[in-house]
């Protein structure tokens, strides 16, 4: 098994397989973005060389981001092939590619879907994503709750922007049953430190919702990032994910693997190890593990730790969603 400086298992990754995305938002990347050339990127070889290894070191849970997913051409075979050795594997996506690999993805076992969706007004979409594909995204939606998909809608809270829609997210989840999570905004924008703070928080984010509804906290499972609640009488879920406030580190069981193969042992920290130069140096699955172990042997305490030690923040594209 793999474990951190502090005795925590590593059992997930989230690995981005690619930087490209085909909307543009503003609290993720800058308007005008230089991607990356495709022999920068991990192949589906080298991702298969790592994960297998990594598989039998422990890791059990396997979440694929961009970017964008389904802008890999490559991208079923490629979940195809993981699925044989990696038990649980789900997406991260816009859903404007999303809906015909529906099926496919069904029939690979394949049913956990986090879908990005920071606004249900059309034109809002358009302001924040830059990009008119609305109507696509939820039918999306629509033809993931008809194939019985467990659904999460991923909507980041922005002061200004969205607020004023919490209300219309959380009745979401009235009569279906998904999970609305609230995300405080973080800093990845592509625009340095320009970030502004965190004047969502997720306390805010409750106390809002609190004035609409009745709500019931519900357990927390194991190393969840996401505080979740239940309106009373409502089938889905809500729940408020503190990802600037990061009141979920010291529980965190994830390693991050970026569209090149940089690692990074915490969100809010650099990359520590390029596993991508070493596979291309012909360095053995052995040797890999243990420079991975090392990382996550000085991996910092918790976020905070993290971004002390680091100078640069990248966009949300390039880190991994």
């Amino acid at each position: 098994m793999l474990k951190d400086a502090h005795n925590r298992i590593i059992n997930y990754i989230r690995l981005a397989v690619t930087d490209r995305c085909n909307l543009r938002c503003t609290y993720c990347m800058p308007e005008q973005m230089q991607f990356l050339q495709r022999k920068a990127l991990l192949t589906n070889e080298e991702i298969l060389a790592l994960l297998q290894p990594l598989a039998a070191a422990g890791i059990d849970k396997l979440r694929i981001t961009g970017g964008e997913p389904f802008l890999r051409k490559d991208l079923m075979p490629l979940l195809a092939a993981l699925k044989a050795f990696i038990p649980e594997i789900s997406i991260t996506t816009n859903g404007v590619l999303t809906q015909p690999y529906i099926p496919q993805l069904k029939a690979l076992g394949i049913r956990k879907i986090n879908l990005s969706l920071d606004t249900l007004q059309r034109d809002r979409f358009m302001e924040i994503t830059r990009r008119d594909q609305f109507s696509a995204v939820m039918q999306t939606l629509d033809s993931l709750l008809v194939h019985d998909m467990q659904v999460k809608l991923n909507v980041v809270v922005m002061g200004g922007v969205n607020t004023d829609e919490l209300k219309a997210f959380a009745d979401l989840t009235r009569q279906a049953p998904i999970s609305v999570r609230f995300i405080e905004e973080m800093p990845f924008n592509g625009q340095g430190h320009s970030f502004s703070g965190n004047q969502w928080h997720y306390l805010r984010i409750l106390d809002a919702l609190q004035e609409d509804f009745i709500i019931e906290k519900l357990p927390n499972a194991p190393q969840a990032t996401s505080i979740n609640y239940q309106i009373r009488g409502y089938q889905g879920q809500i729940g408020v994910i503190p990802a600037y406030s990061r009141t979920f580190c010291g529980t965190c069981n994830r390693l991050r693997i970026t569209p090149t193969g940089g690692i990074k042992t915490c969100l809010y920290g650099g990359d520590v190890l390029n596993v991508r130069d070493l596979l291309r140096s012909g360095a053995s699955s052995a040797f890999i593990l243990n420079e991975i172990q090392t990382a996550l042997s000085n991996r910092a305490a918790d976020g905070f730790e993290a971004e002390r030690q680091n100078q640069h923040w990248d966009s949300m594209s390039v880190i991994g969603g």
